[in-house]
């Protein structure tokens, strides 16, 4: 059974500033769960934290997994099908911190178990590919940055741009440096107004520039906007901010406000309510796309193994753990080019903690 949940954080660099529509970051606070058991094991979570995306920080994860998340699952065996619900139901809000808590359950779980953490979430293979995100910057940046992204092996890039992003010249010069086999996509990250973004998507396809997607392109709240652009623009629109609970997901279908989503655990509250919005997402005939927020190789991995479960063949955006200068772990997941390897050892494969930075 589990024994206690304890609270671990650790300061890491990035590798170099994280620029989109709404901040910039240079480091990252990571936020891990651990939950021991009787045996002795640990199963990890991380609480992926933003005042802007999760209304969470490293001091509310710790006060609200110390006290409800602990009373939910202290005392229970960890593989007991009611405790994602149990966890669910423990706390309002707090998404980050029900993720880390039920993605460190499952990790005990699926180690008990002896199957690693994918197996026990349904995914038949044990690697998926992501996309590589490029921080908001000047052309000759953008361009560098791409080129760099594509000679590393990712055939995915994703430009964040905001209101000042001139598109045409930039997706033009990125274009032509990359080449027509390199998907590229674009991340407003709610920066424009409707008409701003039907505008801007308008002038990319006068200039017959082909991207896959663009990303949140207005402000989370406003569904009927975000289907307005849809309905008069050709490139598919992916919803990112709009997306975190089963009713986000009514409102979106209801108005045909997208194309596909990007599901992260952070937003949704972990693993089973992740794979819930997907399944219903899917069956509507809405694509699936599975993100992970700036966060560390524990919290990637998780995200990974939900998205090797429910859409195995797409390119993702979880290439949040190559923003950091080193791991909080180890053992667990890695990156080979544009692939997440996920651990074939029992759970998440996590060996250890690195030594306590904060």
């Amino acid at each position: 059974m589990i024994t206690k949940l304890l609270v671990h954080r650790r300061r890491l660099a990035l590798a170099q500033p994280f620029v989109t529509a709404v901040r910039r970051a240079d480091h990252l606070d990571v936020t891990l769960v651990e939950a021991r058991d009787d045996a002795g094991r640990s199963g990890w979570g991380e609480a992926a934290v933003s005042w802007r995306v999760t209304g969470e920080s490293p001091e509310s994860v710790t006060a609200v997994v110390a006290g409800p998340l602990a009373d939910a699952v202290v005392g229970r065996d960890p593989a007991d099908p009611d405790l994602p619900g149990m966890i669910a139901g423990a706390v309002w809000g707090n998404a980050a911190a029900r993720s880390a808590v039920e993605c460190a359950v499952l990790d005990l779980a699926a180690q008990r178990a002896g199957r690693s953490f994918a197996a026990g979430l349904g995914a038949a293979s044990s690697s998926v590919r992501t996309d590589m995100t490029l921080s908001a910057a000047s052309v000759a940046e953008t361009e560098a940055a791409a080129v760099s992204a594509v000679e590393r092996g990712f055939g995915t890039i994703k430009l964040k741009v905001n209101a000042a992003s001139d598109l045409v010249p930039l997706l033009r010069t990125v274009r032509a440096a990359v080449g027509d086999d390199i998907s590229i996509r674009i991340d407003a990250n709610q920066a424009w107004s409707v008409a701003d973004a039907v505008g801007r998507l308008h002038a990319v396809e006068r200039a017959g520039i082909a991207i896959e997607l663009v990303e949140q392109p207005v402000a989370a709240a406003d569904i009927a906007g975000l289907a307005t652009v849809r309905s008069r623009v050709g490139i598919p629109v992916l919803a990112d901010e709009a997306i975190r609970t089963d009713d986000d997901l009514d409102r979106i279908l209801a108005f045909g406000a997208a194309n596909a989503v990007n599901l992260k655990l952070a937003k949704s509250g972990g693993p089973t309510a992740t794979l819930r919005l997907a399944t219903r997402a899917s069956d509507a005939g809405v694509s699936v796309f599975v993100g992970c927020m700036l966060e560390s190789a524990v919290g990637v991995a998780a995200a990974a193994a939900v998205a090797g479960a429910c859409a195995p063949n797409r390119v993702h955006d979880l290439d949040g753990g190559l923003w950091l200068h080193g791991s909080p772990v180890v053992g667990g997941a890695r990156y080979e080019r544009d692939r997440i390897l996920l651990s074939e050892r029992d759970g998440l494969g996590i060996e250890t903690i690195t030594e306590e930075t904060i």
